[in-house]
C-alpha cells in the first residue's frame, strides 16, 4: 500500500472498534433472542411486530420495506399475527385495495413481555459485573447512543 493509501491510526482504531462492536452485537442478540420462545411467535413475526409497535401503522409496502423482505413474504407474515390477533388491518375509506397494519393491544403487550424477558435475561448476566465494569458499559452506553443518534 502506498502511503496515500494508507489507514490513519484514528481509521484504523475506529475499524477495530468498529469489527468487535459488531461481532458482539450479533452475540448478544443471539442470546437474548432465545428469551422469545417463550412469546409463542417467531423471529419473523416479533420483528415485524415490533417495527408496528414502535414505528406506528403502516401499510404491508413500508413494513416490507423496513424488515427488508419482498411484499408475498410480509403478506404471509402479516397473516400469521392477524390470526393470532396481535395486528389488524384498517382498509383506506378512499381505496378499499389498501390498507394500513395496526399493532392490536394483545400485540403491544406480547411484545412488551418479551422486551421484558430478554432485559430482565440480560440483567441477570450484567449481575456477574462489578461495579466499576457497569459504570463503565453504562458510559460506554451513552457514547454508542450518540452514535446512533447522529448516524449519517
Amino acid at each position: 500500500m502506498t502511503k496515500s493509501k494508507q489507514k490513519s491510526e484514528p481509521a484504523k482504531k475506529s475499524e477495530e472498534v468498529a469489527d468487535r462492536l459488531h461481532s458482539a452485537a450479533i452475540h448478544l442478540l443471539r442470546r437474548v433472542r432465545k428469551q422469545d420462545t417463550a412469546t409463542g411467535e417467531g423471529p419473523a413475526r416479533l420483528s415485524a411486530l415490533s417495527v408496528l409497535v414502535f414505528g406506528g401503522p403502516m401499510t404491508l409496502g413500508q413494513l416490507a420495506n423496513a424488515e427488508q423482505v419482498k411484499p408475498p413474504t410480509m403478506t404471509r407474515i402479516v397473516d400469521g399475527l392477524q390470526k393470532s390477533g396481535l395486528i389488524r388491518r384498517v382498509v383506506d375509506r378512499k381505496d378499499a385495495r389498501r390498507a394500513t397494519i395496526h399493532a392490536t393491544a394483545a400485540g403491544k403487550s406480547l411484545l412488551q413481555r418479551g422486551r421484558r424477558l430478554r432485559i430482565e435475561y440480560l440483567a441477570k448476566q450484567l449481575e456477574r459485573l462489578s461495579a466499576d465494569e457497569l459504570d463503565a458499559l453504562e458510559r460506554s452506553m451513552g457514547v454508542l447512543e450518540r452514535v446512533l443518534r447522529e448516524w449519517r
